[in-house]
């Protein structure tokens, strides 16, 4: 409704009213027209003016306000913006949708900040926990003023162990950072995924011993099959798949990868049958130092930082990473990759099928 038709209709109102009022005491239809006429125009005439200058223009005023400082513009620029010719509806769409808007960012930061206060609680605890370590070894040894030579270097032995811990636990904040703000940059080139397959699964042969679990991939997948990353940041993200396989292994099992060539992706999966992990935690499972079984890991060490690198690795070669599992039956992560185009300097690549 604009502001004419606003104006007409309570002109008529007041006009039809004062008439209704004079024909109760007149009981003259020709008074009575004369005053809904003389009525109806005056009350236009001053309702249309009033309205438009107290009111109506003080709403464009904050309408241009809103839409311009939505945009982001300086005050001067959005006092000088023209709008249309309606608007009232226009303020309550752009309200509505700016509450919407900010709703929406309150949300987000309610969750950051949420996720501010889980980061440093965990980071605290992961920091604290080989420190604490370290100055227990540290005040026993001092203590003991190596009278003891073979628990002294027991002790020297696990400090030097917490220390490594720590090591990496800084290395890995500093590699999620720069991943996260792009100063690491993904260095593309044509590799053949198989060959890098077999070269990680040699350099974690003897680790896979010390676990008692057997890699495994299948001789049908000897044929080159030629895919366009970062091969070094591929090779990391299978190495912490398959060292992750080997910590929630069993005994006497097997970590196996497959792959699947897609229509212009290389799907990548890493198997184990071991522990599995229950449905509830795999959402939050990329999460840094998130853990589903945290005395387990402890035991087992690492950073925790592991599977959210490899997100991240992967979510900056713009492609996918993905987890399923069974718990007591083992677990599955697979990771896409691109193909290489057909029309590079390379044979021809088959498609297989797993």
């Amino acid at each position: 409704m604009n502001l004419r038709v606003l104006v007409l209709i309570t002109a008529v109102g007041v006009a039809l009213t004062l008439s209704a009022v004079n024909f109760y005491f007149q009981h003259k239809w020709y008074d009575v027209m004369i005053t809904f006429t003389a009525t109806l125009v005056v009350s236009y005439i001053v309702f249309y003016y009033l309205i438009e200058k107290y009111i109506y223009s003080r709403i464009k005023l904050i309408y241009k306000l809103i839409h311009n400082l939505k945009l982001g513009r300086d005050l001067r620029d959005a006092l000088g913006e023209h709008v249309s010719a309606n608007p009232i509806d226009d303020v309550e769409q752009e309200v509505k949708e700016w509450a919407k808007q900010k709703k929406s960012e309150i949300d987000e930061l309610r969750k950051q900040e949420k996720f501010r206060r889980d980061f440093l609680s965990n980071i605290s605890h992961e920091f604290k926990t080989p420190l604490f370590a370290i100055q227990g070894y540290i005040e026993a040894l001092q203590d003991d003023d190596f009278d003891d030579r073979e628990l002294a270097r027991q002790f020297l032995d696990k400090a030097s162990k917490n220390v490594d811990r720590l090591s990496y636990l800084i290395k890995d904040l500093d590699e999620i950072s720069k991943l996260e703000s792009g100063e690491i940059p993904i260095n593309y080139t044509k590799f053949k995924i198989n060959d890098l397959i077999k070269e990680v699964f040699e350099s974690l042969e003897i680790k896979g011993k010390q676990y008692k679990i057997k890699l495994v991939f299948k001789q049908k997948y000897d044929d080159g099959i030629i895919v366009y990353a970062d091969r070094e940041k591929i090779r990391q993200v299978l190495v912490n798949l398959i060292d992750n396989s080997f910590k929630y292994g069993k005994e006497e099992g097997n970590t196996s990868v497959s792959i699947f060539v897609l229509h212009d992706q290389v799907l990548v999966e890493v198997t184990d049958d071991g522990i599995g992990i229950e449905e509830k935690f795999l959402p939050r499972l990329f999460e840094r130092f998130y853990r589903t079984d945290t005395s387990r890991s402890r035991q087992i060490g690492g950073s925790g930082l592991g599977l959210a690198i490899v997100k991240h690795i992967i979510e900056a070669h713009q492609q996918t990473i993905n987890v399923r599992s069974t718990e007591g039956l083992g677990s599955t992560f697979g990771f896409t990759v691109e193909l290489a185009k057909q029309n590079l300097p390379f044979p021809h690549i088959p498609v297989l099928k797993s």
